[in-house]
């Protein structure tokens, strides 16, 4: 009754895992709400809502903030977008459980497509939040000029990326520190807030404030996107291969710590919690 027909092919193989990774992320983007479109509405809201945040912060604060000559409502999406995508991703990816999940118990499941999943649920999210959000800006307000979209759309995948890699790593933890993982994940996106640069560049902050930043992927993801954006602003103290290489090994290490975490978790560490 429950029998599951195994692929005796590659080829097979590959066809059978992509169908469960379509099924996984449509499950994965429904359970944000049970209506997709109103998934992505919300989402679509929350971006807003920050970016009326920020900018009334930077209307006080003052247009020369932004040491940027161009759209300045621009300069906001480009960092509200890209912290957005990076901390959801981090949270969907850490929430994912490592081996007491239910659809683990169904033959064709397992980990790397409920983690593909939930990583690809989120990127289909945030993509059709942004453009559909540009395209009312551009309809309804003035059009908008991007000097190079393809390295701007990198930069958003590798916000993506790298929040994915980080929510792997707590998700690696969280079966061993459940406590301490949420801790962490909220002081994260606390230091986040901060640390990312959505409110300045990097070629405006002096070689000790730049020290402060430099750690932080986001940040020079951020910094770099703008350069891609604007075409007076050269990124000159970030580095998006920093971005790119942080991101792998946050990756590797993590998907080493599931494999470990997978050969020792019980369901009966939660009944002594």
């Amino acid at each position: 009754m429950y029998y599951f027909k195994r692929n005796r092919t590659l080829l097979g193989g590959a066809f059978t895992t992509v169908e469960l990774v379509f099924h996984a992320v449509v499950r994965s983007v429904r359970s944000q709400h049970h209506n997709a479109v109103l998934a992505i509405i919300v989402n679509i809201i929350q971006v807003l809502a920050l970016v009326a945040v920020f900018y009334i912060i930077m209307s006080f604060l003052g247009p020369r903030v932004a040491k940027i000559r161009g759209e300045f409502i621009l300069f906001l999406l480009s960092g509200v977008f890209l912290f957005i995508t990076h901390i959801k991703s981090v949270g969907a990816i850490a929430g994912v459980s490592t081996g007491n999940n239910p659809m683990m118990l169904h033959s064709p499941m397992n980990m790397m497509v409920v983690l593909l999943a939930t990583a690809f649920g989120m990127l289909y999210t945030q993509t059709m939040s942004i453009i559909i959000i540009l395209f009312l800006y551009s309809v309804t307000v003035s059009p908008i000029e991007i000097q190079d979209p393809g390295g701007a759309f990198a930069m958003f995948v590798l916000a993506w990326f790298t929040g994915c890699a980080i929510g792997v790593v707590f998700m690696a933890l969280s079966p061993w520190f459940p406590g301490t993982v949420t801790i962490l994940k909220n002081v994260f996106r606390r230091v986040n807030m901060f640390f990312s640069g959505k409110m300045f560049v990097a070629n405006a902050l002096g070689g000790a404030m730049l020290a402060m930043f430099a750690w932080n992927p986001l940040f020079h993801i951020i910094d770099q996107c703008r350069g891609f954006i604007f075409r007076n602003y050269f990124p000159r103290n970030t580095s998006w291969e920093y971005a790119v290489w942080v991101g792998l090994a946050l990756l590797m290490i993590g998907l080493l710590g599931i494999f470990f975490s997978r050969q020792h978790v019980s369901q009966s560490w939660n009944a002594r919690r």
